[in-house]
């Protein structure tokens, strides 16, 4: 009888090995893990699990290494090349959104107390120059300056207000100026012929597809301003550890399903992640409907991790402008979501040399356990959600 090749899910419990915060080692929590098994299927099955040859994920791939983003394996010249971190407009005027299903890691935020409390993307994407095009893009806050130095990335923006981008007027030295680790590009790049007005305008753009208005691509940008393609003396090393196989919270003391999470607390555009039990991912939903890409084949946005930051904030005076800025140095508690189900965690980011000579990491911890959270291989959305809303969240 000719055989046939079955993929088969067992469950399996296993201690995986993760490091705390800073570089520090820290034994990860007890989580359950679901190794692909490949079956030879004859006249039966074989009755116990024995009888079962797994096939391990090898441990190197010629010309390629995992990123320290995804996990993911990617080509090995990438290896030490920094990431950029974009600002993307999130306003529904900036729909539809080009090329953010190729960026690694999604923060989404609060931009402003005003407006509905709209929300702003900062995408990290490592491999830029694969980017056809990307955006729109916009301003950035300054809660995204201390986070974008948590990867070494190159911040990506059109300006910002003044107590980011300073004022020479009144001798005031923003933020980014303050800070020797983060390097950025402000409204360089082109602007696309789109129909919208010119906020909604500016792209990276690797070609020259509707080009209004010319301007550099990230490689010249970098190069212009002298930067670092390859990280840094500011680099603090991997951000997330990662399990070396597939796994999900089930195990874990504490833990509930979640198959959908409600960001009521975004009520500008009311994001929504919803579980797709065929991928294995959780599919980003806005303003009621699904977050589709153009750039890639109208891809649905989605993440395998999903992290749930609460943050309080700090209004900047006069407060109907609604500039603020989230108290992200500090501690908190959130969730950590992936393969369906969710744990409550705590975060903790360390303080920052006066001089800016350093960025420090958020670091998320089994708030059972207070070990750091393991993260399944894959693209990670991080929220940053306000805490006089948090209550507001819906998890089914």
């Amino acid at each position: 009888m000719k055989k046939k090749v079955v993929a088969v899910i067992i469950a399996a419990m296993t201690v995986l090995a993760g490091c705390g915060g800073e570089g520090g080692e820290s034994q990860s929590p007890v989580q359950t893990v679901k190794p692909v098994v490949i079956v030879d299927e004859t006249e039966s099955t074989p009755e116990t699990t024995e009888e079962l040859a797994t096939t391990p994920e090898p441990e190197e791939r010629e010309g390629m290494y995992r990123s320290e983003l995804t996990n993911e394996w990617i080509d090995e010249s990438l290896q030490n090349q920094r990431p950029i971190a974009v600002m993307v407009d999130n306003e529904k005027t900036a729909l539809p959104h080009y090329g953010l299903t190729q960026a690694d890691v999604v923060y989404e935020m609060m931009n402003s107390t005003a407006n509905g409390r709209v929300t702003r993307f900062m995408a990290i994407v490592k491999d830029w120059d694969s980017l056809t095009q990307f955006g729109s893009i916009r301003s950035t806050r300054e809660t995204n300056i201390y986070l974008v130095g948590e990867w070494n990335a190159i911040l990506c923006h059109d300006g910002g207000p003044y107590f980011v981008m300073g004022n020479s007027e009144a001798n005031y030295k923003g933020l980014i100026a303050q800070k020797d680790y983060c390097d950025n590009l402000s409204g360089i790049f082109p602007r696309v012929e789109n129909g919208k007005p010119s906020e909604f305008t500016e792209y990276i753009v690797q070609d020259d597809r509707s080009v209004k208005k010319s301007g550099k691509t990230v490689a010249e940008g970098i190069s212009s301003k002298g930067y670092s393609v390859e990280y840094n003396e500011y680099y603090i090393g991997p951000h997330f550890t990662f399990s070396s196989q597939e796994f999900d919270l089930s195990g874990e003391s504490g833990a509930f399903d979640c198959n959908e999470i409600q960001l009521k607390p975004f009520e500008h555009n009311n994001s929504r992640l919803e579980y797709n039990e065929t991928t294995g991912t959780y599919d980003y939903y806005e303003y009621g409907e699904p977050h589709l890409d153009p750039e890639n084949g109208n891809a649905q946005l989605s993440f395998e991790n999903l992290i749930i930051q609460k943050c309080s904030f700090s209004v900047h005076e006069p407060a109907k402008e609604g500039y603020f800025i989230y108290n992200c140095l500090g501690s908190g508690e959130g969730y950590f979501i992936t393969n369906g189900t969710a744990i409550d965690i705590t975060w903790e980011k360390g303080g920052e040399a006066e001089n800016g000579s350093g960025a420090s990491l958020t670091v998320f911890r089994n708030k059972a356990t207070g070990e750091e959270i393991v993260l399944n291989t894959g693209k990670t959305y991080i929220a940053l959600v306000p805490d006089d809303t948090w209550n507001t969240i819906v998890i089914k």
